[in-house]
């Protein structure tokens, strides 16, 4: 055998941080033949040998009928996920001489096996990306995922569908087309402001949030309109500069969110019910995911039924919302994802919700209202710039034409106001990043 050592790069992450990871294959005689894997690995890359095997034998290749060793670099860095099959098939590959290990020098590589030797997506992809080009590296990564690396900027992308097909690019034996960067995805159908048939003082106060960036809180009875007020924020904030549309879909490829190829069109709307955890709502988790706060990067949250929320719950966000990001701890690492959002909250004036209705009034008031707003501590409220009564619409106003003005139009002048505080300020952000939440 000529090379009984080979070396193939991959990553870890950390956040949405993508960190080095060095695998190495290692042949050796004496002893039963075996295949263990070292560094770390959790329970994902430890059955990685299973894949692997199987997929070497639908190739035609037999395992090494000796001690075969797996190390993961750095070692006690935690290797988690099943992109580190491919990586580790390679350097198995390389050190079996089966494909030459010069030629895996240049790459990064991930992806999961099937059994029959197909490469599957994986989440992580653009930030996986964006570390080979920063190591002047290119990526191989699965064919469903090579429109998505497309868009980490100038770098070569091998994108496979099957482990042959690789290895014979590999060899010389054939070529691979480099994948083209998809359009980017739309997830949503943004409403129109003319759907909302009264309401004009709080669709003011939407117009006033987006133009500077606001928290906003909206309070009013039942069926007021304040959920139908909060979906159409994101149609009139403006568009994802290319810097937020990276960085906002480099936490959703982590989070897994982000679908097969292509970078987010638009901003994300996120609207959590008020029984979410807080792992779920500011991240974490066994695996240390985002959370909604991180998943809202650039974009809205939105919090409906705000005083429902457990407590504990609320008070963790006023972290995230005063710093712009989120800190998952664990015993041994901690993970640091952006949380740069616009809070949009609702809420009922009391738990009835009829306070100060001239339909419905609440029987229990000032009591009633009082109970349900002490809810909501004080240094959360602070956090929240605007606080805008939603009344009950009368019947009258549902019957009148629909309003002329409407999401293009109140967009327009979002921009317009964007554009006039970025040349105000512009000299106090040298780098020129414009923010939703600034």
């Amino acid at each position: 055998m000529a090379s009984a050592v080979a070396r193939v790069a991959t990553i870890a992450f950390q956040g949405i941080e993508a960190v080095a990871v060095d695998v190495q294959a290692h042949i050796s005689g004496g002893g039963a033949p075996t295949f263990t894997v070292v560094g770390l690995p959790d329970k994902a890359v430890a059955e990685s040998r299973e894949r692997v095997r199987a997929a070497l034998y639908a190739l035609g290749l037999a395992m090494p009928l000796e001690r075969v060793t797996i190390n993961l670099v750095p070692a006690d860095l935690a290797k988690e996920g099943s992109h580190f099959d491919l990586p580790i098939a390679l350097a198995l590959l390389a050190a079996m001489d089966a494909v030459p290990a010069e030629a895996l020098k240049q790459w990064v590589a991930m992806g999961e096996l099937a059994l029959d030797g197909a490469i599957l997506p994986v989440i992580g992809t653009l930030p996986a990306a964006v570390h080979a080009m920063t190591r002047e590296r290119g990526l191989i990564c699965p064919a469903g995922n090579g429109p998505e690396a497309a868009w980490a900027g100038p770098l070569e992308v091998l994108a496979p569908e099957t482990l042959p097909a690789l290895m014979n690019h590999l060899k010389g034996v054939a070529t691979l087309t480099a994948p083209k960067a998809s359009p980017p995805i739309s997830n949503q159908s943004i409403p129109d402001l003319k759907d909302v048939r009264g309401q004009e003082g709080a669709k003011r106060a939407l117009e006033t949030a987006a133009a500077g960036g606001h928290n906003l809180l909206l309070v009013g009875p039942p069926g007021s309109g304040k959920s139908m007020l909060a979906a159409r924020l994101p149609g009139i904030l403006p568009p994802f500069t290319p810097g937020e549309a990276l960085e906002t879909s480099m936490v959703h490829s982590v989070a897994g969110t982000l679908g097969i190829g292509g970078v987010l069109a638009d901003r994300p709307f996120r609207d959590p019910h008020h029984s979410a955890s807080m792992p779920a709502l500011i991240g974490g988790g066994m695996r240390a995911k985002p959370g909604e706060v991180s998943l809202a990067h650039n974009g809205v949250l939105f919090l409906d039924e705000l005083p429902e929320f457990p407590r504990g719950v609320l008070e963790a966000l006023r972290q995230p919302l005063e710093t712009g990001r989120a800190v998952v701890s664990r015993a041994n690492s901690h993970y640091a994802y952006p949380a740069r959002f616009q809070l949009i909250a609702a809420m009922n004036p009391c738990r009835c919700g009829h306070a100060d209705d001239p339909v419905k009034g609440c029987r229990r008031q000032p009591k009633c209202v009082a109970d349900y707003t002490a809810r909501l501590s004080g240094p959360l409220l602070d956090r929240i710039d605007m606080r805008v009564e939603a009344p009950r619409v009368a019947a009258a106003d549902l019957n009148l034409p629909p309003p002329t003005e409407g999401t293009a139009e109140v967009s327009a002048r979002v921009a317009a106001a964007r554009a006039r505080q970025y040349e105000r300020y512009k000299a106090l952000d040298p780098s020129g990043r414009t923010r939703i939440n600034a």
